[in-house]
């Protein structure tokens, strides 16, 4: 098994990326081919001290080559395409495999 971390600063607009996220982006990347099992937070804190981060998400996929496959189809595209219109403070991905 193979993990898709999205780590999201805090954007400048919280309540809109609350919004879209859910209502618009997260139907997107469900359409990802070879998505075995995802979640997410928008509530993300840390442990003595203020986050970097506001949201994360996570996707789990069979190989890292099936999810390279899923990023790479049209549905990985759009979905790329689609966080700039919620995500002002930008993202930080990274992936791994699970043990």
């Amino acid at each position: 098994m193979h993990r898709l971390t999205v780590l999201y600063p805090p954007p400048a607009d919280p309540d809109h990326f609350r919004e879209y996220y859910v209502e618009t982006h997260l139907p997107l990347a469900a359409k990802l081919p070879g998505i075995l099992r995802s979640e997410y937070s928008l509530d993300v804190a840390a442990l003595g001290g203020d986050s970097k981060y506001f949201a994360v998400f996570h996707a789990d996929f069979e190989s890292a080559d099936a999810m390279q496959a899923a990023l790479d189809s049209e549905a990985g595209k759009a979905v790329a395409a689609d966080v700039p219109n919620y995500a002002s403070g930008g993202v930080e991905m990274i992936h791994y495999p699970l043990a």
